[in-house]
């Protein structure tokens, strides 16, 4: 393990030897930013008209909490940039390797397949775990400066919750480029292959609607929106996890056994 995270450690210092991280964290801020104050600005609208026409005649699905008005709506935008970040974090992991013709000489380093995939997993998963964070400021800034009726700004439980699942998410989209990453000697291909994967993923209950059963379900179970869906909303459950642990373990399995074939090839 001691190997594997020495890979990790150098592929991270790697990111922030070059401006992709840089400017992917920037743009994810940024855009967060830009739709953090949209969605405060809207609630704070709401919350006036409330107090003219009394929370007894506004329509039962407006929002009521900063929770609900602000973040959920707000992880619903960040979602898209997390699968946006992810690939373009990772998308070089083993692509460049080839491309720089680096990849026979990694392959005579005395490491085992297992630490250099887990390695730049861990390298991968840091960074896009970072980029994921630097929008926490957003939840902080409603909880120190944000107030309620019920005397706490937000439901901490659903924002650590909610940031779990965007997490989740973010491994899942680093295993997945990594595999295709793999494959390649070409970043662009393995980013825009893997994001485009990845968009189909999350939506696949939405595009399975048109199914029938029992392929709906099936459909249903396996997207990533469902699972972080219930996430968002506070609720935790085993199904979820198991689901995406499962798609990360599989993704690696599946790229350690693509690097071990080119050991012995």
């Amino acid at each position: 393990m001691r190997n594997a995270l020495a890979i990790a450690r150098k592929e991270l210092s790697i990111y922030f030897t070059t401006p992709l991280a840089y400017i992917v964290i920037s743009v994810m801020v940024l855009i967060s930013a830009l739709l953090f104050m949209s969605f405060l600005q809207r609630f704070v609208q709401i919350q006036e008209i409330a107090r003219v026409y009394t929370w007894a005649r506004m329509p039962p699905d407006v929002p009521r909490n900063l929770t609900d008005g602000v973040v959920l709506p707000l992880w619903g935008w960040v979602m898209l940039l997390v699968v946006l970040a992810g690939p373009l974090l990772t998308m070089g992991l083993f692509a460049k390797e080839r491309r720089e013709r680096t990849f026979e000489l990694l392959m005579t380093v005395p490491l085992r397949p297992w630490e250099l995939v887990a390695g730049k997993y861990l390298g991968g998963l840091s960074i896009t775990a970072i980029s994921i964070g630097s929008t926490i400021v957003f939840p902080l800034v409603l909880g120190v400066f944000g107030s309620s009726e019920s005397g706490k700004a937000l439901e901490w439980q659903t924002v650590l919750l909610g940031y779990a699942g965007l997490a989740l998410l973010g491994g899942t989209a680093v295993a997945l480029t990594m595999l295709i990453s793999a494959f390649t000697e070409s970043e662009f291909l393995a980013g825009f292959i893997g994001f485009i994967l990845m968009i189909v993923w999350l939506l696949l209950r939405d595009l399975g609607q048109a199914a029938e059963e029992p392929l709906r379900s099936v459909l249903s179970y396996v997207a990533l929106e469902t699972h972080l869906s219930q996430l968002m909303r506070g609720v935790l459950e085993v199904k979820g996890l198991v689901m995406f642990a499962s798609a990360i373990a599989f993704c690696l399995l599946l790229t350690h056994r693509k690097i071990e074939g080119e050991r012995w090839a």
